[in-house]
């Protein structure tokens, strides 16, 4: 009996409590080694949509102490005002999961409404995935041809935003956690289809790979890195699931989405682009290849972080309905371009900032911080080094007038209610530098000038919204190649619905791997000081 006893106070001990705004309670495990943030995500509570990954910068993990609160960290102060900090709020991706406390979580936005019925069809169907780090695209096929499509939030957003977090997870012993909650957005994808799913394709990076598949993370989260599993072939992801064809792996950080990029650019109309051209797939991880014959392909990858998918930044979300995707500069100051989509209410807002009756904006896409910076740029109150600046032109000092000090620091007064930080600027440099040292690598192995480059597409978070320009004057790209850059969407997903019927393309994508050769950047001796040599807003060679 005694030691029954102990037991039960040794699993009290493992244990807190969780209120909630409608006045419930329960008990969640509280893991050892886990922030707040992820223990509630592991009980299924907890804030929806992407968060950023433990850097105390969006503010959706919030969470009230009903005890004592812990001692406010800097970065809370920063982002919460001075009653949010004497209520007891703090943010759960910087705190320790601690058995025995009590905290509340805020009351959760409504729902969105639930899609419009998908139309019936006695076909049956194929469905292709791109699984992101951030999103999960999907289309379904009926006799070839996308039959209807849609795009949401990755259920393991909640672990973190970037790839690290959910790998360190995995490694906690966390990994069928991760696992289910894909494979339970897949069963539920299939049941909502208007028809039977006989076939799947998911193509995804190496980690969402390896977590959807279950495998041992090892090779992915610590040196030295490798693959065990190079997929280019079809599994079983579950009994109740159609046999998936995973496209195949590159390496460990160039995966099956990449491959699903260059058949859907190698099978594309007109036939594939003439050598020598570069694909970016660009998310929280860059996949470059280069492309320089029919036989010889040089692959690399660099982490970027969430800041691209909209994690991670202030004002950040993710692109869809409500974002801002872009700015204009105009003579009355900066002019919001919201999201366009078919069905959606778009285009620029008026001078006033305000938007269309049917829209309300929700944050900045990570385009629209590429956008603003560059425009910045231009104006003169953003500097090459990515500090604010007063500028030497009227339209400057209008800009630099909504510059004022918060928390501390110097940030910017946006249209909309919204502000740019001097980190969230920061963030943006890091994936200038990251993808400038890609580029400029790719091209010294090969030996090739920028110049005779036939094309770059860039695909992922900036396949549909960035705009040539804006990445040019920042840097991104050598100058004279916006003119040859293409946007061409969700290549991992056109990959996937080619590969998902089977054919030429998957006689194409399993030929890769014995035509990649791929770089370890990250392994070089002066990565580093390569890397910081490269955070302005200017391409370095």
């Amino acid at each position: 009996m005694p030691a029954m006893t102990e037991m039960k106070k040794q699993k009290a001990r493992q244990t807190l409590r969780v209120a909630f705004a409608d006045g419930r309670e329960t008990e969640i495990e509280a893991p050892e080694g886990v922030s707040l943030a992820q223990a509630l995500f592991l009980a299924g509570l907890g804030p929806r949509g992407p968060l950023c990954a433990g850097l105390g910068r969006c503010g959706r993990c919030r969470v009230r102490y009903l005890g004592k609160p812990p001692r406010p960290l800097p970065a809370e102060e920063r982002l919460l005002d001075e009653d949010a900090l004497a209520r007891g709020e703090r943010l759960s991706c910087l705190r320790e999961a601690r058995p025995g406390e009590h905290v509340m979580l805020p009351a959760e936005p409504p729902a969105p409404d639930a899609p419009p019925p998908m139309a019936a069809t006695e076909a049956p169907l194929a469905l292709a995935v791109d699984l992101g780090t951030t999103s999960l695209c999907w289309a379904s096929l009926a006799g070839g041809e996308v039959h209807s499509a849609g795009q949401e939030v990755n259920p393991q957003a909640g672990a973190g935003a970037e790839i690290m977090s959910r790998l360190a997870l995995a490694a906690k012993g966390h990994g069928a956690y991760l696992q289910g909650l894909v494979l339970d957005r897949l069963r539920a994808l299939v049941a909502a289809q208007p028809g039977a799913v006989r076939q799947l394709c998911v193509a995804g990076n190496s980690a969402m790979t390896y977590l959807l598949l279950g495998l041992p993370v090892d090779g992915l989260a610590r040196a030295p890195y490798a693959l065990t599993e190079r997929g280019g072939r079809e599994l079983t992801l579950a009994g109740d699931l159609p046999p998936a064809y995973i496209p195949p792996l590159l390496g460990p950080f160039i995966g099956a989405d990449v491959s699903a990029g260059l058949t859907a650019l190698h099978l594309a109309p007109g036939g594939p682009p003439k050598p020598p051209w570069l694909l970016a797939d660009l998310g929280t991880n860059a996949e470059f290849v280069l492309v320089l014959s029919e036989r010889e392909y040089l692959a690399a990858s660099v982490p970027l972080g969430p800041a691209l998918e909209g994690a991670g930044m202030r004002c950040g979300v993710l692109a869809g309905p409500g974002a801002i995707t872009a700015f204009e500069l105009t003579a009355a100051g900066l002019r919001p371009r919201l999201f366009d989509a078919p069905g959606a209410p778009s285009g620029p807002l008026g001078s006033t900032g305000s938007p269309g009756p049917q829209v309300e904006p929700t944050g900045l896409a990570g385009t629209a911080y590429l956008s603003l910076a560059a425009q910045l740029l231009f104006a003169g109150v953003l500097t090459p080094g990515g500090r604010f600046a007063a500028g030497l032109t009227p339209l400057a000092a209008k800009l630099a007038a909504t510059l004022e000090a918060r928390g501390g620091r110097l940030v910017m007064r946006l249209p909309l209610g919204f502000w740019l930080e001097a980190q969230d600027v920061e963030e943006l440099l890091k994936v200038k530098a990251a993808f400038n040292l890609a580029v400029s690598k790719l091209l010294a192995e090969a030996g090739l000038a920028s110049s005779a480059l036939t094309a770059v597409y860039l695909s992922g978070a900036l396949g549909s919204y960035a705009r040539p320009g804006d990445l040019a004057r920042l840097g991104f790209l050598p100058p004279g190649l916006e003119a040859r850059l293409h946007t061409p969407g969700n290549t991992s997903l056109a990959g996937a619905e080619l590969l998902v019927q089977d054919g030429p393309a998957r006689t194409y994508a399993v030929s890769l791997p014995d035509k990649v050769r791929v770089l370890d950047l990250t392994a070089a001796p002066d990565f580093q000081n390569e890397f910081v040599s490269r955070m302005r807003f200017a391409y370095v060679r």
